[in-house]
């Protein structure tokens, strides 16, 4: 697979965290930047999933967007009576 050299700008504060945390897992800066942009996107692959999933079951049960917003209240409400 071949690499492509790219110019990107960065606040010189985020830079020295980003310099700083690479240096402690013994990472290159472009090693780091090039896993944190994998990540970022199999996180939002992951989300328009989920959004996919739910679009899916809420049709196929034929939900309105307020009964999907209630299950999710009352899912969040039940999670945080459980911690």
């Amino acid at each position: 697979m071949s690499t492509v050299t790219v110019n990107i700008s960065f606040q010189e504060s985020l830079l020295n965290e980003i310099d700083s945390t690479a240096k402690k897992e013994h990472r290159s800066r472009s090693e780091f930047l090039r896993e944190a942009a994998r990540l970022y996107i199999q996180r939002q692959q992951q989300w328009e999933e989920l959004f996919r999933l739910g679009d899916e079951i809420s049709a196929a049960k034929q939900l309105t967007a307020k009964e999907v917003e209630d299950e999710i209240n009352a899912a969040r409400q039940k999670n945080a009576v459980g911690q």
